[in-house]
């Protein structure tokens, strides 16, 4: 297939996943949080270095930093006690880096959370865990702390970026659910995730791959919901 017919062929499918994006609807926050007990939000990656400052910073993830936490003080608010909060916490020779820049080193300020969450007046009873990937589940605690919550079956996912780490967060909950014949909600609302941006040109100019964020954010999030993510377009 060449390009030509590439970009040809994909037009209606663009078009439909517009019309999608713009469909999504809104999920009362009363129905997630009905049963606090029950409900967890998994927040990936809402550090400093995705958000704030560094190489791999983002002023559309850094966006997401407020309505996340203003989801988290909504949750609190009606019950719900398990927010975990996955982060990049790299080793200084992470063999990532041979994919990425390095970032997010282990005891640098890169590496903590967003001011936004440290201001929160439960801050010290969120979870943290750090993780050396772009997967939440994998060497990180997190699939013994599921295991160790067996009540817990609606899991709020938000954060960043929507075609890396939320993505292999959210797959992971729904397959690892799929796998074990668990019934699982995962939710995501889009207002609490985004990806970065790095044009074409740009990319042309200083070596490496693009990567268009809207499109990419629309495709990703088209995916999740393909297998059976619930995407939303705000918890409210």
């Amino acid at each position: 297939m060449d390009s030509i017919s590439l970009l040809t062929q994909s037009q209606e499918f663009l078009a439909f996943l517009d019309g999608w994006m713009e469909e999504l609807a809104d999920q009362p926050g009363e129905e997630v949080f009905r049963q606090p007990e029950r409900c967890a939000i998994i927040s990936v990656d809402v550090i400093n270095g995705f958000c704030a400052f560094g190489v791999l910073s983002s002023p559309r993830v850094g966006a997401i930093a407020a309505p996340i936490a203003a989801l988290f003080e909504r949750a609190w608010a009606a019950g719900v006690r398990q927010i975990i909060l996955t982060q990049d916490t790299h080793e200084p020779d992470a063999v990532e880096f041979a994919q990425f820049p390095p970032h997010c080193v282990r005891g640098t300020p890169e590496s903590e959370p967003v001011d936004q969450f440290k201001a929160l007046p439960f801050f010290d009873r969120l979870i943290q865990m750090p993780k050396n990937s772009i997967h939440s589940g994998l060497n990180t605690g997190l699939n013994e702390w599921i295991a160790a919550h067996p009540q817990v079956d609606t899991f709020v996912v938000v954060g960043d970026c929507t075609d890396l780490c939320t993505y292999q967060l959210a797959m992971h909950l729904r397959l690892d659910a799929n796998a074990r014949q668990l019934q699982r909600r995962v939710i995501l609302p889009t207002d609490c995730v985004d990806t970065y941006d790095r044009p074409v040109d740009v990319a042309r100019e200083q070596g490496g791959l693009p990567h268009p964020a809207d499109l990419l954010h629309a495709v990703f999030l088209y995916h999740m919901a393909l297998n059976g993510v619930e995407v939303v377009r705000r918890i409210a």
